[in-house]
C-alpha cells in the first residue's frame, strides 16, 4: 500500500486538534456565565475598576473636607452671630440700667467682659466724642441772647469722673488705663464747655455733692482745668435725701422762677436729664458709670 506523506494520520489530526484546542484556552479565561476574555482586555477591566476606585475614594475625600470646611465655617458664623446677640443685649441692658439708674450690681455677669470692653477698647471715648460734636454743631448755629438771660446747665461730674474705680488684682494695669481714659474724657468735655463760654453761652455747672464739699471740689475742678464759672449748684441740708433727679428738677424750677431761661442741660446721667424745665436741646453724653464693677469678677 502506498503512502501519502502529506496525508495526516488520523492519530496526529487528533493530537493537532487537542493542541490547537488547550492553546485556545491558555490564551482565554473561562467565566462561568460562558464568556471569554483574552488576557490583555482583563488587564484593561482590572486597570479601570482600580481607576474608578482611586476617582471614588478621592472624590469621598474631597467631599470629606469641603464638609468640615462648611461647618468649622458655620460655626464660626453662628458664634459671630451669638457675639453680636450678647453685645446687643448688654448694650440695651446698660442703657436701661442708665434709664432707670441701677447700681452695678444689677449688670448681668455675662456683660461684665461687654462692659470693660467697652473702656478698654475705646468704645466710651468714642461715644463721648461723637456726642460732643454733636453739641458742638448744635451750638454753633444759634447765638446767645446780650441779656444773658438764657444759660446753659453742665454737669461737673462729667469732668471729675471719681465713679470709675477698680481693686481688681491687675488694679496696677487697670488704673494706669483708666487715668488715660479719664484725661482724654476731661479733655473733650472741658473743650466743649470752653467753646460754648468762648461763644457767648453763660454756663451753670451744677454736682451731685453737698454743700460740705465745696472747699474740696472747687480745687478739684480748677486741678483738672474748670474755669470761667461764677456759680456752682450743690445739695443743701434740706436736699440730701433727695433722689438725683427730683434735685435737680427742683433746682431747675427755681431758676425759671427766678426769670433765668435754660437753654440746655448737657450730662452723662439721665438723673438731670428729666423732669419739667427743660432745655429747648438737651444732650445726652456718654457714660462709663454703669461700668464701676470690680475687675476680678470676670
Amino acid at each position: 500500500m502506498s503512502t501519502y506523506p502529506d496525508q495526516m494520520e488520523p492519530g496526529d489530526s487528533s493530537h493537532s486538534l487537542l493542541s490547537e484546542r488547550r492553546s485556545e484556552m491558555g490564551s482565554r479565561y473561562v467565566v462561568e456565565s460562558g464568556v471569554y476574555m483574552s488576557s490583555f482586555a482583563a488587564t484593561i477591566f482590572i486597570a479601570a475598576l482600580v481607576t474608578i476606585g482611586v476617582l471614588l475614594l478621592t472624590l469621598l475625600v474631597a467631599l470629606t473636607v469641603m464638609l468640615e470646611s462648611c461647618q468649622s465655617r458655620n460655626a464660626g458664623i453662628i458664634e459671630q452671630v451669638k457675639t453680636s446677640d450678647k453685645d446687643g443685649y448688654c448694650n440695651v441692658f446698660a442703657f436701661h440700667a442708665e434709664l432707670n439708674n441701677l447700681e452695678a450690681d444689677k449688670f448681668p455677669a455675662t456683660c461684665l467682659a461687654h462692659a470693660f470692653k467697652y473702656i478698654e477698647e475705646g468704645g466710651y471715648l468714642q461715644d463721648l466724642n461723637l456726642t460732643v460734636q454733636l453739641a458742638e454743631s448744635y451750638f454753633s448755629t444759634l447765638t446767645p441772647e446780650g441779656d444773658g438771660s438764657g444759660v446753659i446747665l453742665v454737669d461737673v461730674d462729667d469732668v471729675l469722673l471719681s465713679d470709675i474705680t477698680y481693686d481688681g488684682s491687675s488694679a496696677q494695669n487697670w488704673s494706669k488705663m483708666v487715668e488715660a481714659m479719664k484725661h482724654l474724657a476731661r479733655s473733650l468735655v472741658l473743650e466743649l464747655h470752653l467753646k460754648l463760654q468762648t461763644r457767648g453761652w453763660f454756663l451753670i455747672p451744677f454736682t451731685r455733692r453737698h454743700m460740705k464739699h465745696y472747699n474740696s471740689t472747687i480745687p478739684c475742678l480748677k486741678s483738672v482745668g474748670y474755669r470761667g464759672y461764677s456759680s456752682l449748684i450743690m445739695r443743701s441740708d434740706d436736699e440730701v435725701a433727695m433722689e438725683n433727679w427730683r434735685f435737680f428738677s427742683e433746682r431747675r424750677v427755681r431758676l425759671h422762677n427766678q426769670g433765668i431761661r435754660i437753654v440746655s442741660v448737657i450730662s452723662s446721667q439721665m438723673d438731670a436729664l428729666i423732669g419739667p424745665c427743660m432745655g429747648q436741646r438737651n444732650f445726652k453724653l456718654a457714660n462709663p458709670v454703669h461700668y464701676k464693677m470690680e475687675r476680678h469678677k470676670l
